[in-house]
């Protein structure tokens, strides 16, 4: 169904976590939107939550990754059940002292791992994943 201007929109974010080799942070999605594929750790903004504190939830419940956010990367429109996910990604570090080797998935991922644009071009991304992230200048 086509958006319209009454469309309601429900406004989400991710996480884009870059380590210091130049990986990102991939969860395998293990329910809808796009069950089965890689995409990053991200969901709904609860009510009267900021997306700063929404982003560092949502990889924390992901990923099991403590992260600072930093700037808005850019912002995607996927369709929803009703209405229209206004996803906003926000480029991230993992907080000081954290593990990047405990990474674990969690909550709807079904797995998590770090990988290079090489490596995320040779396994099924979310749709526009990837264009996103060049668009965008992540990579």
């Amino acid at each position: 169904m086509p958006e319209t201007p009454d469309t309601p929109e429900i406004p989400c974010v991710g996480g884009l976590v870059v380590d210091p080799s130049g990986r990102l942070l991939l969860v395998l999605r293990g329910h809808e939107p796009s069950m089965g594929t890689w995409s990053v750790p991200g969901g709904r903004v609860e009510a009267g939550e900021t997306d700063e504190a929404a982003t560092a939830r949502e990889v924390l419940e992901e990923t099991g990754l403590a992260v600072r956010v930093g700037r808005l990367a850019g912002t995607v429109r996927r369709p929803a059940p009703g209405g229209v996910y206004v996803i906003r990604d926000y480029l991230c570090r993992p907080a000081p002292g954290a593990d990047l080797h405990s990474v674990r998935a969690g909550d709807d991922a079904a797995d998590v791992g770090w990988f290079t644009p090489e490596e995320s071009r040779a396994v099924e991304t979310a749709p526009g994943l990837l264009t996103s992230l060049a668009e965008w200048g992540v990579w």
